[in-house]
């Protein structure tokens, strides 16, 4: 039984993925007035570029500890080797929920996307949950075979989405309408209710760490995948931010939020239309379909790869672990998540809940929530391993070592504790607001209540040790005998990468 992956992906490839999932042109056409809404002010420019600078300074720690992290579970396992084992499982579980959520929220949205695009084009009526349904199963059978074929109808689509957002920016510029700097001022940015508008800029980035997802599919996972997260970061970030300034521009800064007010799923696309050309308008149209389209393939594999690992670890059953014989992808972790979302979806259209004003704004709220938490764990999880670094401190099997034990820079430190510290204060300005969002303070308790059950629930009913891992390690470090911790939390031959030593050369 073969238990390593296809090793094909590069740095395009993995960008692909990450940029994908990201939906430029749904982040244009659908984000971008739920900003100015969910804000009430036009601070959206400010507000992206604030969400990048944040990233980036988390990147510095998130790529610094990649080495030191053989698992392709992304958050999890950072927080596994960072803040120990029964952290690094509740946040397994988080993500887990956050991002079966994200899928969840964003299946059914393309339910009504797509459904609309149908009846506008031929007349036909079909109930969401039905177009839902059938992208379930294309989205299930795309993912089941090699990462290639979803790489390359990934890569398709978001050339196809770049080349749209870029003609909707330059329609903007040639129109001559005037550029305000108005968007980036602070005053305007925090005006309103900013947590909300943070919140969904950060949703924009939101599967950026795919890129240590899919460290089994990287050529060089130790190079490979720093070198995608800034470029990814970076590429959304200036895309979006020069993008929300140009729209909100375009529509002119005295009557961008009325015109949001008005009509939020629209307005973009006739801005398209009038800056560009009216076929414009349709070709908008479709793109935000197959844009929605790659989202929720994008969120199914990272699902996918979060069960592949913890089927390995030993933590879900062994099955989900394996690898086709024939596609080398993880098959097997990919249907369940095809079932858990189709069940979810099924629930959800049986409760007759509305899949936009409900499905997609409750669950991708949640989802973000969820998102944003286990980055700010993940920032301390960076802290404390690169603070502790030394002779007696051993990294993961399969993990690069640095054969001085260096701690990290005091660079390093500093930036992931600013990103850190941003982070932190976008989750709780969030929350702070998050009822305005779910329609009271009992929904927001409600939602808060999930996720803090979902992280209680995987630290206490994962396995009494890891997988392999000495029956007296508590929380994956244990003392070494100079009294500093020894990391044990990935301990096992299941979670070495087959392909690389334990320097990080190839074999």
């Amino acid at each position: 039984m073969r238990t390593e992956m296809t090793r094909s992906l590069g740095v395009a490839g993995i960008v692909l993925m990450v940029v994908a999932a990201a939906a430029p042109i749904t982040v244009v056409v659908a984000n971008f007035p739920l900003i100015l809404l969910e804000s009430g002010s036009i601070g959206a420019p400010l507000m992206i570029l604030a969400a990048t600078l944040i990233l980036l300074l988390f990147a510095v720690g998130f790529t610094w500890m990649t080495p030191h992290v053989p698992d392709a579970g992304a958050f999890y396992a950072y927080v596994h080797q960072g803040l120990g084992r029964r952290a690094g499982l509740g946040t397994a579980a988080v993500a887990l929920l956050s991002y079966v959520l994200l899928t969840v929220s964003m299946t059914c949205y393309l339910g009504v996307q797509a459904g609309n695009l149908l009846a506008l084009w031929t007349g036909i009526e079909l109930p969401w949950w039905l177009i839902s349904a059938l992208m379930i199963a294309v989205v299930g059978v795309l993912a089941h075979r090699r990462i290639d074929l979803s790489a390359a109808v990934l890569g398709v689509v978001l050339v196809l989405e770049i080349l749209a957002v870029l003609a909707i920016d330059l329609g903007v510029l040639a129109s001559g309408r005037e550029l305000t700097p108005v968007p980036f001022s602070p005053a305007e940015a925090l005006s309103g209710a900013p947590g909300l508008g943070l919140l969904f800029a950060f949703l924009g980035f939101f599967g950026f760490e795919a890129t240590a997802v899919f460290r089994h599919e990287a050529r060089d996972p130790l190079r490979t995948i720093p070198r995608a997260t800034y470029v990814a970061v970076l590429l959304i970030g200036v895309l979006y931010t020069v993008s929300s300034w140009l729209v909100i521009s375009g529509l002119g800064a005295e009557d961008a939020l009325d015109a949001a007010a008005a009509s939020p799923d629209s307005v973009v696309v006739a801005l398209a239309g009038d800056v560009v050309a009216p076929i414009m308008r349709d070709v908008t149209q479709v793109l935000v379909v197959t844009s929605m389209f790659a989202c929720m393939l994008g969120f199914h594999n990272i699902v996918s790869r979060y069960l592949f690992t913890l089927g390995r670890r030993g933590v879900l059953p062994s099955a989900l672990g394996q690898v086709h014989q024939v596609h080398r992808a993880p098959s097997r972790a990919s249907l369940a998540v095809t079932g858990i979302t189709a069940v979810i979806v099924l629930v959800s259209a049986l409760a007759q809940l509305d899949p936009v004003v409900e499905i997609y704004t409750w669950y991708s709220g949640l989802g973000a929530i969820g998102v944003i938490a286990m980055m700010a764990l993940t920032a301390l999880a960076v802290l404390r391993f690169g603070g502790r670094r030394g002779p007696g401190v051993r990294s993961a099997p399969g993990a690069a070592r640095d054969s001085n034990g260096r701690r990290a820079g005091a660079v390093t430190l500093a930036a992931t504790g600013l990103g850190g510290l941003g982070l932190f204060v976008v989750l709780g300005i969030s929350l702070a607001n998050f009822p305005l969002m779910v329609g009271g303070t009992v929904a927001a308790i409600v939602c808060a209540a999930l996720l803090v059950g979902a992280f209680l629930l995987g630290a206490v009913a994962g396995p009494t040790r890891s997988a392999g891992a000495p029956e007296d390690g508590d929380a994956g470090a244990r003392e070494s005998d100079d009294g500093g911790p020894v990391d044990e939390a990935l301990v096992g031959g299941a979670d070495e990468d087959p392909e690389f030593t334990s320097d990080g050369r190839r074999r």
